[in-house]
């Protein structure tokens, strides 16, 4: 009776202390972004990888006993792709917010996994020319239609150093279509035009200091 007491006392004192111990942090995450070449059946369009970056506030909650916690943050985010070495590029909002689980020594330094949804509201939806790859193919002018709005799923790691800095390596995989190629040439005669839907996966490294 008196261990089933005693469990029962300790059980409490750590759901008391828990809500204590809760830590709820802001900070500022920045960040490049590493867009991936998506394959297309468009043998006159090469999509190529290319380089962004975001940055802007975070907020950071986590409860350092069971190691549970989540973070979210609202970044001016830029990426896009190289369409026949023509960079065309998205601006916009990016919004992720990930469950994290943390491992560590306390305030000195902890490692954890992250995953979660993100949301990326484009500035520039629309639809955009591109240049063919040599003059002789002027004929066969594609554009490029990018989304509005685009959704998908993170999956990442990282560590928090001094209970301040945190460094993480992040793998965005996109859930809706990020853009459509069209045959603009096809588009014009009223027959069924080629289109093909991009889905650019993108990898994330960032740096982030909470207050």
């Amino acid at each position: 009776m008196k261990k089933i007491i005693s469990v029962l006392v300790i059980a409490i004192s750590i759901s008391m202390a828990m809500p204590v111990q809760a830590q709820l942090k802001f900070g500022l995450k920045g960040g490049v972004n590493l867009v991936g070449a998506p394959s297309t059946d468009m043998d006159e369009t090469d999509v190529k990888s290319s380089t962004g970056f975001f940055i802007g506030p975070m907020i950071d909650f986590s409860i350092p006993i069971i190691g549970i916690g989540f973070d979210a943050s609202l970044l001016y985010s830029q990426k896009g792709n190289k369409f026949n070495e023509e960079t065309v590029l998205q601006q916009g909002v990016e919004i992720p917010v990930n469950l994290k689980y943390s491992l560590g020594l306390g305030s000195l330094a902890s490692v954890f996994v992250a995953a979660g949804p993100s949301a990326f509201i484009n500035f520039n939806s629309g639809s955009q020319s591109i240049s063919p790859k040599t003059a002789s193919l002027e004929s066969l002018k594609n554009s490029v239609d990018y989304k509005a709005f685009e959704l998908s799923i993170n999956a990442g790691v990282g560590a928090k150093l001094l209970n301040h800095f945190q460094v993480g390596l992040n793998y965005n995989i996109p859930v809706t279509d990020s853009a459509q190629l069209i045959n603009k040439a096809i588009e014009t005669t009223g027959l069924p035009t080629p289109k093909a839907s991009i889905k650019a996966k993108t990898w994330q490294v960032s740096l982030a200091y909470l207050f």
